[in-house]
């Protein structure tokens, strides 16, 4: 199995308001600093994203990619690669636990596996830096009150 790469964040809210940032993927250019367009192309029953266009911008990967989304409760969701240009697989997810009072600790997991060779150490570096702007961004937005 592939190594994955994973950190966490605690944000100053709860986990409701979090999730509803995560799920919120038109305003995605806003945030993180990777993704330049989403754009939904698939609602469950719940109205949340199965299947999500992205156009990715980060640094040594650039792609036009769809992704599934698989939501487990209000605290997790995760994510599987459908189609790329540039990537043979790509698995992630956010968890969300309570953190106390108004707090929530995240946790976002990552799987790259580029079509292109990479050596690991490389690849491990771009899966950090993907992580923890997107951890960055999350809790920026999040606190600022600028959800929704």
């Amino acid at each position: 199995m592939a190594e994955h790469t994973s950190s966490s964040i605690t944000i100053e809210a709860a986990p409701a308001d979090v999730m509803a940032v995560i799920a919120d993927f038109a305003r995605y250019p806003d945030w993180t600093g990777e993704v330049k367009e989403a754009e939904v192309l698939a609602t469950d029953g719940q109205g949340r994203a199965e299947q999500v266009r992205l156009v990715m911008d980060a640094g040594a990967i650039k792609d036009d990619q769809t992704l599934g989304y698989t939501w487990t409760g209000d605290h997790e969701v995760s994510w599987t690669l459908v189609k790329s240009q540039m990537l043979r697989s790509l698995d992630g997810s956010y968890i969300l636990k309570p953190a106390g009072a108004g707090a929530t600790e995240v946790t976002y997991r990552l799987t790259v596996d580029v079509k292109i060779p990479m050596l690991g150490m490389i690849k491990r570096k771009a899966e950090k830096v993907i992580i923890d702007r997107a951890l960055a961004g999350l809790k920026k937005r999040v606190e600022s009150g600028e959800a929704g």
